[in-house]
């Protein structure tokens, strides 16, 4: 008997396990197929966008020249959100240091949200899914215990078979968790560094704008 076995002969509860453990399978690589291109991606545009920013001769045209190089809108919303006037609202209370150090705080957490996703399913399936394969297998066994004593004779042949094929779950949990806990540790390292450039970034751009004459920015 193998996993399909399990999936399509077992009871309610077998059956339950196995399709939890193919959805958590399929949800966690879909993930770690995505974030993997996405991080990549993020990994080569993040330094070519500062690059190109500080080169550029004003904050205007810095952000022209960002929105040829910041294909996945990370670095774009940082700078965009400087350039709002809002007079006359409690957004633009305070001084200049302020409002930019409000403005570039919200942008950022809303960035880092998006660079974030995924990582919660991982770390969920990574978690579970051990426990998950356990339950199947406890529940396998106890099914096969069942049957055993109900033939009314016990050996070390009709014990193996049913106990060997329950195992089969706790494998099937430890290879959906594996690959999640690996990947949740590599891009969150990933993440990391990313963030860390964003941040730099924010905070040079913010000290740029204030000692920067607002006339001069455009």
């Amino acid at each position: 008997m193998n996993t399909w076995d399990l999936l399509f002969r077992g009871d309610a509860v077998s059956s339950g396990v196995a399709l939890v453990l193919l959805a958590m399978s399929v949800g966690s690589w879909v993930v770690i197929l995505w974030k993997s291109w996405l991080l990549q991606r993020v990994l080569r545009d993040v330094p070519r966008c500062t690059a190109a920013f500080w080169q550029a001769s004003s904050v205007e045209g810095g952000l022209r020249t960002l929105h040829a190089f910041d294909r996945e809108g990370l670095v774009c919303p940082l700078v965009e959100v400087t350039q709002i006037r809002a007079a006359g609202t409690l957004a633009a209370a305070g001084d200049a240091s302020q409002r930019l150090t409000r403005v570039l705080r919200d942008a950022l957490h809303a960035v880092l949200i998006k660079l974030q996703w995924g990582q919660v399913l991982l770390a969920t399936v990574g978690a579970t899914a051990p426990f998950v394969g356990l339950l199947g297998t406890v529940w396998g066994i106890y099914h096969a215990l069942i049957g055993i004593a109900g033939a009314g004779q016990i050996s070390i042949d009709k014990i193996s078979g049913p106990v060997g094929e329950s195992l089969i779950m706790t494998a099937a949990g430890l290879t959906v968790a594996i690959p999640a806990v690996l990947a949740y540790n590599v891009m969150g390292r990933t993440i990391g560094r990313i963030e860390a450039d964003l941040e730099g970034f924010a905070r040079d751009l913010r000290d740029l704008l204030i000692t920067q004459p607002a006339e001069n920015q455009g």
